[in-house]
């Protein structure tokens, strides 16, 4: 029973893969929520990683996200994606106001591995509701957005991969007299995630 319960508790390639990209999922979300690029009453309560955390119910967002998530996942498993970039900027005038970025990396030596690695989830959900309860917290120093903002998704991958064909090229939009601050990463052994944030600093200072 001990070795059974062992290999049920290690990680592999393919749930890693999983893992991280449901982050990903609620990631992206608590961002579009605590920054107010939509509408509070357009987002719905659940429980995970022990923390309530705020999810869309808007139909069209929710299949964007749920597409980009699936083609991430799949990039997360082949090992083939570097980072992920979340950019707020203004509708007036395409201003790029806040780059959230996420730098991932992957171990690919486990392409070769059959056993699992040793890590509980518990403790990667441990290291993920720390980086998610700062992205909470951010809303105590960041700029408030005082203009409607619109959102992007960049996606860094390899450069032989396939792109899907809906997705475009895009260039890096980069904030402008920018303050950065790191936030905590978290790894599952497999994948690591550091994530910062990098925002425009205000005019008054």
């Amino acid at each position: 029973m001990s070795r059974q319960q062992l290999v049920q508790e290690g990680i592999t390639l393919k749930g890693s893969a999983q893992i991280v990209a449901e982050f990903f999922s609620f990631g992206i979300n608590s961002i579009l929520y605590q920054r107010g690029i939509y509408p509070s009453e357009t987002f719905t309560r659940v429980q995970k990683y022990g923390l309530t955390l705020l999810v869309t119910t808007d139909p069209e967002l929710k299949k964007y996200l749920t597409n980009v998530v699936e083609q991430l996942e799949d990039w997360l498993y082949k090992c083939s994606v570097q980072k992920l970039v979340v950019v707020i900027s203004s509708i007036e005038n395409h201003e790029t106001l806040e780059r959230w970025q996420f730098d991932i990396e992957c171990d690919k030596t486990t392409k070769e591995e059959s056993a699992p690695r040793e890590k509980t989830q518990k403790a990667i959900q441990e290291e993920i509701r720390s980086v998610i309860r700062q992205i909470t917290a951010t809303v105590t120093f960041l700029p408030l957005l005082e203009t409607a903002c619109a959102f992007d998704l960049l996606i860094y991958t390899d450069k032989d991969l396939d792109v899907p064909e809906k997705w475009e090229e895009s260039g890096p939009q980069l904030v402008s007299n920018s303050e950065e601050v790191r936030l905590r990463s978290f790894t599952t052994t497999i994948h690591k995630v550091n994530s910062m944030v990098a925002y425009k600093r205000s005019d008054s200072f």
